[in-house]
């Protein structure tokens, strides 16, 4: 089915429950609290949204809520965490451009960002019935193997694609790789986590053991929680959309190979990855999931209270790493090439 027709679909039918907003730019930078807790900087660049209290160190008790002054999100009680790697075009000449996000769909004057959504069934699933249990404070996790260059390292993220956007609406097919073609209005990422929470761990030393997927494939098949994991939580998902227009025009590699890599060194796609650390305010999340909150239509219901974009765009960090991430580079930062990872490796 056509994004759009989805668009409308949950626009018009009060029964759902599936929870899609924006956040904006917070800040872009190398620094991971989850992966690299304390290191200043981090190996790669990453782009971070949400509250304004992200730092070097978030540890399970920091509260985000009470250390925050503001929210880049669109509700006002989410304080959460969640970024990304950055993407950067690599020329023929061997040196890096970063590529900067849009605002997503109606979010188009939004300072960049990602689009978030908590969803109880799949996204094609109109009712949204099922009962989801809403994360607890110091909750983290991960989602993605930075290490992964081959479909088969990748295979066990198979949530984790890429869509060439011919339209700004495109929404299929999706890809595990980066697309090899020019994509007309930029490349979108979705990045899906888990749904299936141990029950006990708020993280992991992977950050990702205390989560699964259902016991039969993904959110998508609607398979029950394995034992080992049986609290069923909304999955959480990013729609990142790449502003990839500005480097169609520019000479592409003559083999006809990708010329996007990751921050990371990634020319391959198939370690996309991203985090997640969980800062709403009090219960307001658990309120919100058990609302017919359609999209963002409807929550005011369970009390929540959203913000305008132009007050989502105020909320920004100054980066404490203090380098060019953003000119004409001969290596990433961090030190890596594409593909093969730090240039010391």
């Amino acid at each position: 089915m056509q994004w759009i027709t989805l668009l409308t679909l949950a626009l018009a039918a009060p029964s759902m429950a599936v929870v899609r907003f924006h956040c904006s730019q917070l800040v872009t930078q190398r620094l991971d609290p989850l992966v690299n807790p304390g290191l200043i900087p981090s190996t790669h660049v990453h782009q971070i949204v949400g509250g304004d209290s992200f730092s070097a160190t978030m540890d399970a008790k920091k509260d985000m809520p009470g250390e925050s002054t503001c929210t880049s999100c669109q509700f006002s009680d989410d304080f959460s965490n969640y970024w990304t790697a950055v993407l950067y075009f690599r020329a023929q000449n061997g040196t890096y451009k970063r590529v900067p996000q849009l605002g997503n769909n109606q979010f188009r004057t939004a300072n960049g960002g990602l689009t978030v959504y908590y969803m109880q069934d799949a996204i094609y699933d109109q009712q949204q019935k099922s009962k989801v249990t809403a994360f607890q404070p110091g909750f983290r996790m991960f989602i993605g193997d930075i290490l992964a260059r081959t479909l088969e390292e990748a295979a066990r993220f198979r949530q984790l694609t890429y869509t060439c956007l011919d339209t700004f609406v495109t929404r299929s097919p999706e890809l595990i790789a980066f697309p090899k073609r020019r994509c007309k209005e930029g490349i979108m990422t979705s990045l899906r986590f888990p749904t299936c929470w141990d029950g006990k761990n708020l993280d992991s030393p992977d950050h990702m053991a205390h989560m699964s997927y259902p016991e039969t494939g993904t959110f998508e098949s609607a398979g029950p929680c394995p034992a080992t994991h049986p609290v069923r939580t909304a999955q959480v998902m990013f729609e990142v959309v790449w502003d990839t227009k500005p480097f169609n025009d520019l000479d592409w590699p003559a083999d006809g190979s990708n010329p996007f890599v990751w921050s990371f060194g990634d020319a391959t796609g198939y370690a996309n990855h991203a985090d997640y650390v969980f800062g709403w305010k009090d219960d307001s999340l658990q309120k919100i999931l058990d609302t017919p909150c359609n999209f963002s239509s409807n929550c005011s219901q369970s009390g929540a209270k959203m913000q305008s974009i132009d007050a989502m765009n105020r909320c920004a960090q100054k980066p404490v790493v203090n380098e060019d991430i953003d000119g004409w580079l001969d290596v990433l930062p961090g030190g890596f090439t594409s593909q093969y990872g730090p240039v010391s490796a």
